[in-house]
């Protein structure tokens, strides 16, 4: 008896999970490894500073496309093939599809790895021009090939997690995550700390230090999922099922990764390009045309790219949970022609991101001063910029689950035409939403927040009406919840507001914001909650069924 006590813990590491609960459980991981990706930024800005954060801002939205182009499609697309040759009951199609895809992000690594190191230089020259006063050309080309060597461990550690994603084990992905995200804050504080406070070595070696966080935690994480993968091989390659398996070609299930990995590749590249965007015209824009200084164009690139992003993370990171346990799921359901279930997993998805995201999304656009004071400081853009840019997160997770379903369904001209549709619109608009607000004595800098906001915005609305007319989705029970949402989320804001008379919003003293956003933050969620409750939210959301195994779990 003893010994399957002590065997338990382990089972619930290396358990399948339902829909929603993966979806609970992967969320809960990412959302956990963007509070430390928050809370890291307090003393990494201390230590830095703003042209230190434009700097680390720079190598890191290069990193994010080469990683897109190495990783980003891979693991989903592994994870929707391994979910359905296990439908099927192909486990020789399955084993095989993992050893190729193995290979597949070895070489894509390796390659996009060498280009990011030879043109470095070319890309630092192509994003700062002939502008002087900030970050130099060198500096620039030295962090983005230090950031270069994650690229060739990323894709391989994303193989592993889309297999065991693919099998329905979310757990030990969630770990894999938060794993990697220690190991990436602790060498980000402790090495940019010591390389500047303690060595006294220069700003660019101290981001470096930084920077190569993301290629360590990667390498952390990739150890551990092989460790878990190889431990738990026998239950992992289980035959539930026994059927007569055709013979797959390793061409076959090559063309097939590439097939389903392209879209999501496609759709991570395209996201990364909004920042991409940014990072070359903003600066240049904001500098050489409408004649801010070199420091404050850097200053608000730094806010956009990296400050400020890391808030949105949090939100975004909701509808990257979702994702990760609706793929599988949903595929099953399409390969089994359950048509009826497609559509629930389809709105009970937009329900539940709905629900979660608008109320902490207008939440912190409320306390976008006292939040901004007690991570940042005092600063002359940054709460004007975030209390705007936050919604940019909102409208990404609507996109990004959106377009995923799309995918994961087969529409790929669907996929294409949205991605491409809103980054034409970003890339056009960027520069004069940033000149046409100046010249109505309107902040500039508030351009590429709409540009993004109509890009996603208007990809999300072709998703949606692609679904609506090719899949026969009916939107009346999400549209009826998100009335709901916004009618309580309302009635949050509106008691937000009447706190204000009685609690002062922001303190001039650092320390003192934290209670204030605590206390805030406690309101709004009864608020908000008790609302839900009385109008049965709930359980139309996430299922009675779900509710109950909670409550349950509580009384137990």
């Amino acid at each position: 008896m003893k010994t399957l006590k002590n065997k338990k813990p382990k089972n619930k590491i290396m358990r399948k999970t339902t829909f929603v609960q993966g979806a609970f459980i992967a969320t809960f991981g990412i959302v956990f490894t963007k509070i430390l990706g928050i809370l890291y930024v307090i003393p990494f800005h201390s230590i830095i500073g703003e042209q230190g954060g434009a700097l680390y801002g720079y190598a890191y939205t290069i990193y994010l496309v080469f990683t897109a182009l190495s990783s980003a499609g891979i693991p989903l697309a592994i994870s929707k093939i391994i979910s359905e040759y296990q439908t099927l009951g192909y486990y020789n199609a399955k084993k095989k599809a993992f050893l190729i895809g193995r290979k597949i992000a070895l070489w894509l690594g390796l390659i996009c790895f060498i280009i990011l190191f030879i043109f470095a230089p070319t890309i630092a020259h192509a994003i700062l021009g002939e502008l002087n006063g900030g970050n130099t050309i060198e500096q620039v080309t030295s962090v983005i090939r230090i950031i270069s060597t994650a690229i060739l461990v990323v894709p391989i550690l994303s193989i592993y997690r889309g297999y065991l994603e693919g099998n329905k084990y979310i757990t030990p992905t969630a770990i894999s995550q938060v794993l990697e995200q220690i190991v990436r804050v602790f060498l980000i504080i402790f090495g940019s700390f010591f390389a500047l406070k303690v060595f006294n070595l220069s700003l660019t070696t101290a981001v470096g230090i930084a920077v190569f966080g993301a290629t360590a935690g990667a390498f952390v994480s990739y150890l551990y999922l092989v460790n878990k993968t190889r431990k738990y091989k026998n239950r992992i390659d289980k035959k539930v099922l026994k059927v007569k398996e055709p013979k797959i070609t390793s061409k076959e299930i090559f063309t097939k990764i590439l097939i389903y990995a392209f879209p999501f590749i496609m759709i991570d590249i395209f996201k990364s390009l909004y920042s991409f965007i940014d990072t070359f015209t903003v600066v240049k824009t904001l500098g050489e045309v409408l004649k801010y200084s070199t420091q404050d164009a850097e200053i608000i690139m730094g806010i956009l790219s990296t400050w400020a992003t890391k808030f949105n993370m949090i939100i975004v990171s909701i509808s990257t949970g979702i994702i990760v346990s609706l793929i599988p799921n949903l595929t099953t359901s399409f390969v089994l022609k359950d048509q009826k279930d497609v559509h629930h997993k389809i709105n009970q998805t937009l329900q539940i991101l709905l629900f979660l995201t608008i109320p902490m999304t207008v939440g912190l656009s409320f306390l976008a001063k006292p939040v901004w004071m007690i991570f940042y400081g005092n600063s002359k853009y940054g709460s004007l910029i975030f209390q705007y840019y936050i919604f940019v997160a909102l409208i990404m997770s609507l996109f990004t689950v959106s377009v995923s379903i799309v995918q994961t369904l087969k529409y790929y001209k669907i996929v294409f035409i949205s991605l491409l549709t809103g980054v034409v619109l970003k890339a056009l608009l960027n520069t004069p939403l940033m000149i046409g607000l100046h010249n109505i004595n309107l902040e500039a800098y508030y351009g590429p927040t709409l540009a993004t906001i109509i890009g996603y915005g208007v990809s999300f609305i072709i998703c949606i009406i692609a679904l609506k007319h090719k899949c026969h989705i009916k939107y009346k029970e999400t549209l009826k919840q998100t009335l709901n949402i916004i009618a309580g989320t309302l009635l949050m804001l509106v008691g937000l507001n009447l706190v204000k008379f009685i609690i002062p919003i922001q303190s001039t003293s650092r320390i003192l914001n934290l209670p204030i956003i605590i206390i805030y933050s406690i309101i709004g969620m009864i608020i908000y909650f008790l609302y839900a409750w009385k109008f049965n939210m709930f359980e139309d959301i996430f299922g009675e069924k779900m509710i109950n195994k909670i409550l349950r779990r509580k009384v137990k």
